[in-house]
């Protein structure tokens, strides 16, 4: 446990001004904590589980992700950290993983789903490169709301096919899958061999988690705990038009494809479709798209997991709101799974501690704590 509280704020810009993915090493002033960028390949099988113009895009098979390494090295502690939707930087969760390595004296990992955060061409989240393709968008689709430069990539790459979303996740698990199973073997190159692999995942981070632990491939995560932030809700109890995730033509392109087409498309055989069918993780994601799918399959598998979970919902998030995520989780006698909770000053989904330079940045830095000493409790 911590003995005195993160200066949230402070340590943001300090960790903003270090990190460069292309530094094999960084060291933190004042602190023994170190980050290392090691490198990653992805090599999950395509069929037809990739697009084939998507396979072209070498930054998303080869690629760095972050490593926090605690103060005692020979820690066996491992934190998986996993971030949210059309995420083009890790700024923002440098400091979330600085607080949880250091606190809970884990290895935090850092890694990037399929197609963001550096996994992407650097051009998608390049104003200048960008603007054109909105003007575009906007000029053919008529009515199109929460359209901006940060958001176009993804709206047009969803839009054009809303399989990307569950092909992306499927790569992402599966590239977690290799990275977690080199730990446990003793193969990693900063991380001692260990099986105690934890979770802290945010927005569609904890989408992707839920599903991860639901399905338990090669019983990775038998005893892992998952601790979520402004995540946990089924997809059909979201909302992710916005202008720094996707516009609404996208976001409704999306929904309704899994709402209404998606169950449709699963007749016959394939790769894919017998993945959807037959393994844990297919039939976990299936059941995550709506409260009413695979519903005793879900709901069995989450009353186990029911002591393994925790979740801090934001009351006036939009994106993924309390009660979406409530109506998911907390549906078990034995016990309640979500907090809510209020900031008392102005935060959205998407940036739930921002960095102000007056006194507001005191009441961030404090909720900052709260959340990350309770997210320390649970996974330490």
């Amino acid at each position: 446990m911590q003995s005195d509280p993160m200066e949230y704020t402070k340590t943001y810009s300090e960790l903003k001004s270090l990190f460069k993915t292309e530094d094999k090493e960084i060291s933190i002033p004042g602190s023994d904590i170190k980050i290392h960028n090691i490198p990653f390949q992805s090599d999950v099988p395509t069929y037809d589980f990739s697009n084939k113009n998507d396979t072209l895009i070498s930054e998303n098979s080869t690629f760095s992700y972050p490593v926090f390494s605690p103060a005692r090295r020979e820690s066996t502690k491992v934190i998986l950290l996993l971030h949210g939707l059309n995420e083009r930087s890790w700024v923002k969760y440098l400091v979330w993983a600085f607080y949880l390595a250091q606190y809970t004296d884990s290895y935090v990992i850092l890694f990037p789903i399929s197609f963001h955060i550096n996994r992407s061409p650097s051009s998608w989240k390049d104003p200048r490169a960008m603007i054109n393709f909105m003007k575009d968008r906007n000029s053919s689709l008529d009515g199109i709301k929460m359209s901006s430069f940060a958001n176009i990539a993804l709206s047009n790459r969803l839009t054009e096919d809303p399989m990307r979303f569950f092909k992306s996740g499927y790569q992402t698990s599966s590239d977690i899958i290799k990275l977690l199973s080199v730990v446990r073997n003793g193969e990693h190159e900063i991380i001692p061999r260990t099986v105690d692999f934890n979770v802290f995942a945010y927005s569609i981070g904890a989408f992707l988690a839920e599903i991860i632990l639901m399905g338990n491939p090669d019983k990775l995560f038998s005893q892992s705990k998952l601790f979520m932030f402004c995540g946990g809700s089924v997809f059909s109890n979201m909302n992710g038009s916005s202008k720094l995730i996707m516009d609404s033509r996208a976001f409704d392109r999306v929904y309704r494809y899994y709402l209404y087409d998606f169950e449709e498309t699963l007749n016959g055989h394939s790769p894919l479709i017998d993945f959807l069918h037959t393994s844990q993780i297919g039939m976990a994601f299936r059941s995550m798209i709506d409260l009413g799918r695979l519903k005793t399959f879900r709901e069995n598998i989450l009353n186990k997991l029911r002591d393994q979970i925790h979740s801090i919902s934001l009351l006036k998030d939009s994106v993924i709101p309390s009660k979406g995520v409530m109506s998911t989780l907390n549906n078990f006698n034995k016990k309640d799974i979500v907090d809510v909770w209020d900031f008392p000053y102005g935060y959205t989904h998407e940036n739930p501690f921002p960095v102000f330079d007056n006194p507001l940045s005191k009441k961030v830095d404090y909720w900052f704590e709260r959340v990350f000493a309770e997210a320390t409790l649970f996974l330490a």
